[in-house]
């Protein structure tokens, strides 16, 4: 079938749903199976799908009764938790549209979203919460209503509990009520929207509609094989990543979902959880694979690790020749082979020994990551996306295994290349627009209905896409040239104790790096050397590990032209966070704000004389000489 003739039929195959009828659905077919799973006072707790029904009914009839109604916004600033997930379905039965905030929004921030929406109703979930909102309340003028999730709420305030009596005494007098609720919302109606983190510039509000959602759910269901999953939800749900896969996808696809409120505690969340499908933003990818090498290289008995060592990069050879087409030779098989034991072993540790269908998305994943998952057995599968594509557009075939690669367009959705390699696509999984900003909308989709996401790609010989560069994030030197700070950056970061890497040279003569350590692999690796360290300030100023720092980016420059290589280096100590204001809550950096943050140690690696560390001394001490 082709993608015009596949697309009706996903069109089809929605026509009449919502986001309510999918609900109904699931509940029918699912009804005293677990849906929600988390933990209170330390205990597990579980709701199961008929409990959920009940709940987003009193919620919803609570909200009626309240006023609340068709065309109106809700807020929710929540961690993961079952009153966040109840709360948007209590919003949407009710036939308005729910908004998730990010909890890390200053109160200013939140006043942006609330004024521009004119939002009637916000949810939050404890008294830290509902200080940021009560600092904004006179300047919130349509914000009628605050309801405090957890703990006792001020005088002006609605409590969870209360709200929810209220609602359940109205859903056993009169169950029809909800339904009749339901039932009056459309496909084209909204359901929601999503205000984009974004590096620069005030967010904007991606409208979606429940057609939106049911045929994106539709299109990677006819993809993927992706019913009865068991998930773990930690991502923010302010971001359309988690929206789509635990929340709408959970009812789609009947997924067991067990609720990890801090990515803090992702680790022991995994392990008790032991999910069979785990979506991870690359920087989670990472920090498991460094937790998993570390406590490699921490094996007391030389053997067992020289053992564990010597499979992995066995392993990770054997990968690379299958990945290049090239046949392994038997014995290198045959003992890839035997370390599946350990691998299975290693994946355990970190509560993905059952994952089938382990998912990178958001971010490009760097090719050292990749093969390293593969290599112990469990494949990333990139997903590529936009909040204004409804979450994902395209997905790497479960058949057909590529690495880096962001696969082929999912069912019925259409992809091209733009003059420029503009990565372009229509499908009926775009936005209906950014709410109230039809001029940024039409700079977003043209009029021939294809977004243009701004990264430029390349297709393979295999149908493949593969991201190669970012429009808007390129470097441009003094001289006039361009750059792909990406592409640089994946490189730096070739030694496991670099966390992070900022390529620095807009405007500027030559390129020079950030480099951030990575809390977990840089003690360890200092431990295992004998460099006293007492904090990770002291240990990025050891002369040792500045000469690590500077081999890994030396390495790098072999891979780059002359412009491109890197001459001066600074390294951060701390970590970078979405708390810390570098990253995006789904770990994308902002590179407006680390410009703006460390500028003084930008500036100095440009100064005279230089700050920072050169990478390659005895070129930088003979230019000095012949100037």
């Amino acid at each position: 079938m082709d993608v015009i003739a596949e697309r009706a039929d996903i069109d089809r195959a929605v026509s009449g749903k919502t986001v309510c009828t999918l609900f109904a659905d699931a509940v029918k077919k699912w009804g005293d199976r677990p849906a929600l799973h988390w933990k209170e006072d330390g205990e597990w707790r579980t709701l199961t799908w008929n409990g959920y029904r009940d709940e987003v009914a009193a919620i919803t009839l609570a909200l009626r009764s309240l006023g609340f109604g068709p065309g109106q916004f809700g807020l929710i600033m929540a961690r993961n938790a079952p009153e966040h997930v109840i709360a948007d379905l209590g919003i949407v039965h009710a036939g308005g549209a729910a908004i998730s905030v990010y909890n890390t929004l200053a109160p200013e921030q939140i006043e942006y979203v609330a004024n521009h929406s004119e939002a009637t109703v916000a949810f939050v979930e404890d008294e830290g919460y509902l200080e940021k909102f009560l600092a904004i309340r006179a300047s919130t003028p349509h914000l009628k209503r605050i309801v405090l999730i957890k703990g006792e709420a001020p005088e002006g305030i609605l409590s969870w509990s209360s709200l929810i009596a209220q609602g359940r005494e109205m859903y056993d007098r009169s169950p029809a009520d909800f339904v009749n609720c339901w039932k009056a919302v459309g496909p084209e109606d909204t359901i929601g929207l999503i205000y984009t983190s974004g590096t620069t510039g005030p967010p904007k509000g991606v409208v979606y509609s429940h057609n939106n959602v049911t045929w994106t759910l539709e299109s990677i269901g006819r993809f993927w094989a992706l019913a009865d999953q068991t998930l773990v939800s930690y991502l923010p749900l302010a971001h359309v990543a988690e929206r789509f896969s635990s929340q709408w996808g959970g009812i789609f696809f009947g997924h067991d979902v067990w609720l990890c409120p801090d990515v803090n505690l992702l680790l022991p969340y995994l392990v008790e959880a032991r999910p069979t499908e785990f979506v991870g933003v690359p920087r989670v990818w990472e920090k498991l694979m460094a937790g998993l090498q570390a406590g490699i290289a921490a094996e007391p008995d030389e053997t067992k690790r020289q053992m564990a060592q010597g499979a992995l990069s066995a392993a990770i050879s054997a990968y690379r020749l299958r990945r290049d087409g090239k046949p392994v030779p038997e014995e290198l098989a045959s003992g890839v082979e035997r370390a599946q034991p350990l691998f299975l072993m290693l994946r355990s540790k970190i509560g993905l020994d059952r994952c089938t269908l382990a998912v990178t998305s958001t971010a490009p994943c760097r090719p050292e990551v990749h093969e390293f998952w593969a290599a112990i057995g469990m494949p990333l599968y990139e997903v590529w996306g936009m909040s204004e594509l409804t979450g994902p557009a395209t997905a790497v075939p479960h058949e057909d295994h590529q690495a880096p690669s962001i696969g082929r367009a999912l069912a019925g959705v259409e992809i091209r290349l733009g003059e420029d390699g503009e990565l372009l696509v229509r499908g009926g999984n775009v936005m209906v627009g950014y709410y109230r900003e039809p001029e940024k909308t039409a700079e977003m989709v043209d009029a021939n209905g294809w977004v243009h996401s701004g990264d430029i790609a390349e297709a393979g010989s295999n149908g493949q896409f593969r991201i190669i560069d970012r429009k808007k994030e390129l470097i441009i030197n003094s001289a006039g040239k361009n750059i792909s700070p990406a592409n640089l950056e994946a490189l730096a970061k070739s030694s496991p104790i670099i966390g992070q890497a900022v390529a620095i040279g807009d405007g500027r003569r030559f390129i020079s790096v950030l480099v951030v350590l990575d809390p977990q692999v840089a003690p360890a690796w200092a431990k295992a050397r004998g460099i006293p360290a007492e904090t990770m300030t002291e240990l990025a100023g050891h002369p040792a590990l500045v000469d690590e720092v500077r081999r890994a980016l030396t390495v790098a420059n072999t891979h780059l032209s002359r412009v491109e290589q890197f001459k001066r280096f600074t390294i951060l100590p701390n970590e970078w966070s979405a708390e810390s204001e570098e990253l995006t809550p789904t770990m994308k950096l902002k590179r407006r704000v680390i410009n703006s943050k460390y500028l003084a140690q930008i500036d100095a690696m440009y100064g005279e004389p230089a700050g920072g560390h050169s990478v390659d001394p005895l070129r930088e001490a003979a230019h000095a000489a012949s100037d």
